[in-house]
């Protein structure tokens, strides 16, 4: 009732899921900072996440890591899992799964990712979302991961509709005070969840991303940029201060630089003050 990719790109690791289903960020995904990334589904067994993540922490290639904990387990033939390791990936797809049921892995070195959905229009979904995987190189791993999901949406998803989405990846340093989490994004119950996951996501990336296209805070911009400050109430002497104060009112601390002010912070902040 699911589907799903899982994915490596560099030393980051992610997920990012749909299905007909409340919640399903609550249930499927589960990533490790320097292990790697699983996803569980159709009738999902959550103990597998955080007994793969150990397999994989262990130094076990994902299909062998993959293999043994499926061995274990008396209902596999009902489950699909989804499994990206530092340096492999796997698919399972039970033969009990309902239709229409597959996936399909891949590793080509700095990337990797495990496709796989259960109950969808047809294999077009899946064949969708790798196409999008593919045409999307040289993005970041979470735009990546939305293009997949988009592109398995678009291509039919679930057969029985829509309900919600998530993501969640990591990566060393990202996040908020490089906490290492990457994106932690849910939508619970929506009628257009993958659309709404994008939203999220590009608000997330504006409130936790790091700083980009940095301009020197000199000259007619700083003048510009001090008299945006003052207009909105903050008016320290010292621009880069002022800056500070309202960014932090703001939520945009994570996207100061002392180098000067972000692109999208100046944005913003224009667009707060016209």
């Amino acid at each position: 009732m699911t589907f799903s990719i899982v994915a490596r790109q560099g030393d980051a690791h992610g997920i990012a899921v749909a299905s007909k289903f409340l919640a399903v960020g609550a249930v499927v995904p589960a990533a490790r900072l320097g292990v790697g990334a699983v996803a569980t589904q159709s009738f999902a067994r959550v103990a597998y996440l955080d007994e793969l993540l150990g397999r994989l922490a262990d130094g076990e290639p994902a299909d062998e890591a993959l293999s043994a904990a499926t061995a274990l387990d008396e209902g596999r033939e009902t489950r699909q899992v989804g499994v990206v390791g530092l340096a492999s990936a796997a698919t399972f797809t039970g033969s009990e799964c309902n239709d229409w049921a597959g996936g399909v892995a891949r590793d080509d070195g700095d990337t990797a990712y495990a496709i796989q959905g259960n109950i969808l229009t047809g294999p077009e979904v899946v064949e969708a979302m790798e196409r999008a995987w593919h045409d999307t190189a040289g993005e970041p791993l979470a735009r990546r991961l939305l293009a997949a999901l988009v592109a398995g949406d678009a291509a039919g998803g679930d057969s029985r509709g829509r309900q919600s989405a998530a993501m969640y990846a990591v990566e060393p340093g990202s996040g908020y005070d490089a906490c290492g989490v990457l994106a932690d994004l849910r939508v619970d119950d929506h009628a257009d969840p993958v659309t709404e996951l994008g939203r999220l996501l590009s608000d997330w990336e504006m409130y936790f991303g790091k700083p980009e296209d940095v301009a020197p805070l000199e000259g007619e911009l700083a003048d510009e940029v001090r008299g945006r400050l003052a207009r909105a109430g903050f008016t320290d002497a010292d621009v880069a201060t002022a800056l500070a104060d309202w960014a932090g009112n703001a939520n945009y601390e994570a996207r100061l630089s002392p180098d000067g002010i972000d692109r999208r912070v100046l944005e913003a902040l224009r667009a707060a003050t016209d």
